[in-house]
């Protein structure tokens, strides 16, 4: 099974090759690479440099924003599946996409996913949130729930096939897509029930308070288009999911971003 992961950066030379070698060490036989870059100015291509022989894919150039360059990493990978990594982001250990891989060809299902920590963005061994997910039911997405962006993967054929993300929504086009999926498609999907990926603060959408009700608003947007919001009241459910994220911590015995515990 080839697992396509996409990472998509913009000046981001302070982490992204801590990102890149998060993925070139994970022990999966086959993994597909691609990198998709915003024409940086500060020196990122110079940090992705050692990495770029495993590196399946690399385009630096300028671009509309985050999900136009997901969507080009969409049209490179060749993989089964296809899942993203952003530039913040680092897979907790190195078998991380073995298990991701089990699940899915255990259950044979259209996707898998799992748990997520929201963490210092300096301090990484910091754990702030902990976005714990759970398995797909019917009517999760209706509320307003979704899994984890940077642990979901999912079928390429499908992802392909409904046309990558919308990207008339420049903050939650990940939930939207989301909607697309399991709603309108309802693709199959297996939990990994443990964390999978750290995740720094200060991403694309929740960047400032701004962003965050802008992202909110969006949502609201999208999930009206899709049949699935009343009224803006839809939003708190929403809102539910995510102050949850807040006073959850894993158990211990999760592993670390070296692969230990703590």
């Amino acid at each position: 099974m080839k697992l396509s992961v996409i990472t998509v950066c913009l000046n981001s030379r302070a982490t992204i090759a801590e990102a890149i070698a998060s993925v070139h060490r994970q022990t999966h036989p086959d993994i597909e690479h691609i990198v998709i870059d915003g024409k940086s100015t500060d020196g990122t291509l110079d940090a992705i440099a050692p990495y770029r022989s495993r590196i399946a894919g690399l385009v630096s150039e300028s671009d509309e924003g985050l999900y136009f360059a997901m969507n080009k990493g969409i049209a490179l990978a060749t993989g089964d599946y296809i899942g993203f990594l952003n530039a913040d982001d680092i897979y907790v250990d190195d078998r991380v996409l073995s298990r991701v891989a089990g699940a899915l060809d255990q259950g044979r299902v259209d996707s898998a996913y799992g748990d997520l920590v929201y963490v210092d963005a300096v301090d990484t061994s910091r754990v702030l949130r902990y976005w714990k997910s759970r398995p797909y039911r019917n009517g999760l997405v209706e509320a307003g729930w979704v899994p984890a962006h940077p642990t979901f993967f999912v079928r390429a054929a499908i992802l392909k096939d409904i046309g990558g993300f919308d990207t008339r929504y420049r903050y939650q086009s990940d939930f939207e897509i989301m909607i697309r999926l399991f709603i309108d498609r309802r693709i199959s999907s297996a939990y990994v029930p443990e964390v999978l990926v750290r995740m720094r603060t200060g991403g694309h959408t929740n960047r400032s308070l701004r962003n965050i009700i802008r992202g909110n608003l969006e949502a609201y947007s999208a999930a009206r288009r899709h049949g699935i919001a009343r009224s803006p009241f839809w939003i708190l459910s929403k809102l539910y999911y995510r102050a949850v994220t807040f006073f959850l911590r894993p158990k211990s015995g999760h592993r670390n971003s070296t692969g230990g515990y703590r």
